[in-house]
């Protein structure tokens, strides 16, 4: 008599989560990238500093001047840069994965808007940036629970998230061109300059809050969210089949991913795009399902250091979002012509 041993799932959802080496190699290859592309930022500027000086320095063996250069002037803006990336990156695999189409970013589905409006009501009223960041950070969440608001008890997916989401950025950014309208000139141009993305001046103050924020996010994203993310791209009713918590998990996942985004854009003003090109080049790149979160934050984090080296390499020195918004928007013109071709849209 023989007897047959069922093999219960791994994980509560019944998701066995393994290592795919691919991705393992792409991420792998992304954080080389990016510190390479991170010496040569910290060199980069007024006051020119060799990459081996600036390696020295980052080992406390360089000379006062380079040190006050790199550690004090520098750094906190490289950091910040980074972590905005990251941020980006994984709100945006979040969204592309919730709405299973490339085209759902944050900069699309109008958390981006909603953060940029609230952000931009601060600054026409005359208020500090604590408040700015602050209100920022309210306006993206407040635009997913908006969102999630209007999908009512079924909820939103597939293009009926999308078109909502164009709807309520829509609405964000005629409300914002009314503000500009109230505001003085000094305001104005201050508004603007955010409204680009902008990673000048960014410091401490700016980098320590939004670390903490992903130490807290994306052990929610990758442990409690991302295996039931892979499942939910297989459709609502076969991963309610596999016992995925179908309404909570898209709820968690919405608002953790519109925090992150949110954060972002309080940090750094709404940097157009990168939520859009890094999970799609990441999952293009591991040809793996799911939201591919890891790889997504080190393809974002090369993104946006990229950029941003691009920008101060551009004959006078660029907000970071001039650069990631012509990038992007040629990358956003190929990614619609593709799925026009593919019959998507």
């Amino acid at each position: 008599m023989t007897t047959t041993t069922v093999e219960k799932p791994a994980g509560p959802i019944g998701a066995r989560v393994g290592v795919r080496p691919r991705a393992v190699v792409v991420g792998a290859v992304a954080v080389v990238l990016t510190a390479a592309l991170s010496v040569l930022t910290l060199g980069t500027g007024e006051f020119p500093i060799p990459a081996a000086d600036v390696v020295r320095t980052l080992f406390g063996q360089g000379t006062p001047a380079q040190d006050f250069i790199v550690n004090e002037l520098r750094l906190p803006r490289l950091i910040t840069a980074i972590l905005v990336g990251m941020s980006l990156a994984a709100g945006g695999a979040v969204f592309q994965s919730l709405v299973r189409n490339p085209l759902g970013s944050p900069d699309i589905l109008g958390i981006t808007n909603g953060a940029s409006t609230a952000a931009l009501t601060v600054v026409i009223l005359g208020g500090s940036s604590t408040q700015l960041s602050l209100a920022a950070v309210a306006g993206g969440l407040g635009a997913a629970v908006l969102i999630q608001l209007v999908g009512g008890k079924h909820g939103l997916h597939g293009y009926r998230f999308i078109l909502v989401g164009i709807g309520m950025a829509a609405v964000f950014t005629g409300i914002s061109g009314y503000l500009l309208t109230r505001g003085v000139q000094m305001e104005n141009a201050r508004a603007l300059l955010w409204l680009t993305g902008s990673l000048d001046g960014r410091d401490w103050q700016q980098a320590g809050p939004l670390l903490g924020v992903l130490a807290v996010a994306l052990p929610v994203l990758l442990l409690a969210c991302g295996p039931g993310l892979r499942i939910l791209e297989m459709g609502d009713d076969a991963a309610a089949a596999l016992g995925v918590p179908v309404k909570g998990l898209r709820t968690a996942a919405l608002l953790t991913a519109a925090l992150l985004v949110a954060c972002a854009a309080a940090a750094a003003g709404p940097v157009a795009f990168v939520a859009l090109i890094a999970p799609h080049l990441a999952k293009k790149l591991t040809r793996a399902p799911g939201p591919n979160l890891v790889p997504s934050l080190a393809m974002g984090a090369l993104l946006l250091v990229g950029a941003d080296w691009l920008a101060q390499h551009a004959g006078r020195p660029l907000p970071v979002g001039v650069v990631t918004g012509i990038v992007g928007g040629g990358y956003l013109v190929w990614l619609l012509t593709m799925e026009r071709r593919a019959g998507r849209i």
